[in-house]
């Protein structure tokens, strides 16, 4: 059976990118703008399969070594590169033009820069060093600045905060899962650190469960959330931390799994929790009625 197109964008890696610059964009101060939320969340869409698109394009010989990656569609010839770099073109330059356009030039200059970020430096990175790790954080960060730029069409604190927890939640979350593919991950020429360096990485994934507990703390600081947000994100943030130590120590498969699938819940509860406690747009927490 003939693999459609759509399989090239890896629909849980877009939808996890979507949601997070729609974080991003519902979290930014001022009114709610239907219009541009929804000309953000297609533009950055498009942009993320692009993206996907171009990387499976550069990894085919690669990733026909690895058991989690050989039945992708240009792997097994159910797709052509031809056909993949098209539909990466279909996708990349609507999805940038309607980040400039539609949005503002600011967000659609981040989009474009992600793409360039992810097929030209992470991709490459993985088979030279384990600096592709924090390189892929940052593009992994960047979806919920672009959301906050977009409703705000500015570069501030509250974007780069956003960005750093998602920046921060990407090592717990990936260093658990890389642990487990180690044996893959060798077999396909990644330059890994759970390979290469492998209590560098366990060590990597505690210090950013401390992160979160830190940039918790922070945004009430910085006028994002009210101080109810720190509090009620404290006992999820602890638990991440205690999985993230427990990794740190065991260094088996079974703590880097239960921090894996922690970090899968604990993202979309933190954000939600940041929603929910969102400081209104009028500054700061009201004060005593008028007598």
């Amino acid at each position: 059976m003939a693999a459609s197109p759509h399989t090239l964008s890896s629909r849980l890696l877009t939808a996890l990118v979507v949601s997070t610059t729609a974080a991003g964009f519902a979290l930014a101060p001022g009114p709610f703008d239907w219009p541009c939320f929804l000309l953000t969340s297609v533009g950055t869409g498009l942009a993320s399969c692009a993206a996907n698109s171009i990387n499976q394009f550069f990894e085919v010989p690669f990733d026909s070594n690895m058991n989690r990656t050989k039945n992708r569609p240009l792997v097994r010839g159910q797709i052509s590169p031809l056909l993949a770099v098209s539909f990466a073109t279909c996708c990349a330059v609507p999805g940038v033009a309607i980040l400039t356009l539609g949005v503002n030039p600011l967000t659609g200059a981040l989009g474009l820069f992600n793409i360039f970020l992810y097929t030209c430096c992470y991709t490459p990175l993985k088979r030279i060093s384990i600096a592709n790790t924090w390189v892929g954080a940052v593009v992994g960060a960047i979806p919920p600045v672009m959301g906050w730029t977009a409703a705000t069409g500015s570069l501030d604190a509250g974007a780069f905060l956003l960005g750093g927890i998602l920046y921060s939640w990407q090592f717990p979350h990936f260093n658990a899962l890389s642990w487990g593919l180690r044996e893959d991950y060798s077999r396909g020429g990644y330059c890994m650190m759970s390979v290469t360096h492998p209590g560098l990485c366990r060590r990597v994934a505690l210090r950013h469960c401390l992160a979160l507990l830190v940039l918790s703390a922070a945004a009430p600081v910085l006028d994002i959330t009210t101080w109810t947000f720190p509090i009620m994100a404290l006992p999820i943030n602890a638990y991440i931390s205690y999985l993230g130590f427990r990794f740190y120590v065991d260094a088996d498969r079974r703590s880097s799994r239960r921090l894996f699938f922690c970090s899968l819940w604990h993202l979309p509860l933190l954000l939600l929790l940041m929603l929910t406690c969102k400081r209104p747009s009028g500054g700061g927490d009201a004060g005593p009625p008028p007598s």
